[in-house]
């Protein structure tokens, strides 16, 4: 995962450019949410040698459109003559049963915006449904990618692009009490962000047992503690 603090008067379409400028993106997958979802992003991805997988929503109005419309014809018919990758995943537990579907197709010759993205060459379709006691919970996801064909690839992608960025989250906010700080200088702020991101990946690569919530305290505790992390040591 990339980050880069925003300028006051920016947003994410502006900023991530500049984040990929930064990386080596040869022989990376780049996934990115909607608001990444540009035509500038995708060119500076294939400029930069990687591969990307782009969540498309409704700020590409008539591209999402047009996805949707061709996936939901294709799925009525189960998708006839289209060659098509498929893959599933199904969890059951603590009561929640959740299955996800994912499909993918090559972007059709004769598809309106085809050539106005650089390296498209699949659309993709995630659809996940959950049921947990009486209550159905069904969405559904659509990608663009420049990607071949590869439904357990596709699946990967999408899966470990929420599953980061839910985690990260989470532990930042549960063990790290970010989304408390009162913090408004935006140069502290980031580089707040940086220490507490560089702390997380620091206390994961400990190999012990406890959990990261432990292993912070441990490490606040004991000097001996502090420096088996630092150093990725166990006592």
């Amino acid at each position: 995962m990339g980050q880069l603090a925003v300028e006051e008067k920016s947003n994410e379409i502006t900023a991530i450019p500049q984040l990929l400028d930064q990386l080596d993106l040869t022989d990376v997958v780049v996934t990115i949410d909607a608001a990444g979802c540009q035509r500038n992003i995708a060119d500076e991805i294939v400029s930069g040698g990687g591969k990307y997988v782009l969540a498309l929503k409704g700020n590409q109005e008539t591209l999402h459109r047009d996805v949707t419309e061709l996936f939901a014809k294709l799925l009525a018919e189960d998708f006839g003559d289209t060659p098509v990758s498929r893959h599933e995943e199904h969890d059951d537990s603590h009561g929640r049963k959740e299955e996800r579907h994912y499909y993918q197709i090559a972007v059709p010759d004769d598809f309106p915006q085809r050539e106005k993205w650089v390296g498209l060459k699949t659309f993709g379709l995630a659809i996940r449904r959950c049921v947990s006691g009486d209550q159905e919970t069904i969405e559904h996801r659509y990608y663009i990618s420049s990607l071949s064909r590869h439904g357990r690839r596709f699946a990967n992608c999408v899966r470990d692009h929420w599953s980061i960025e839910n985690k990260l989250h989470w532990v930042l906010d549960m063990t790290f009490r970010e989304d408390e700080s009162r913090v408004r200088e935006r140069r502290l702020a980031d580089n707040l962000g940086w220490l507490r991101r560089l702390a997380l990946t620091l206390l994961k690569q400990h190999p012990g047992k406890q959990s990261i919530a432990m292993k912070r305290r441990q490490a606040g505790w004991s000097l001996d503690f502090l420096m088996q992390v630092l150093m990725r040591e166990a006592s």
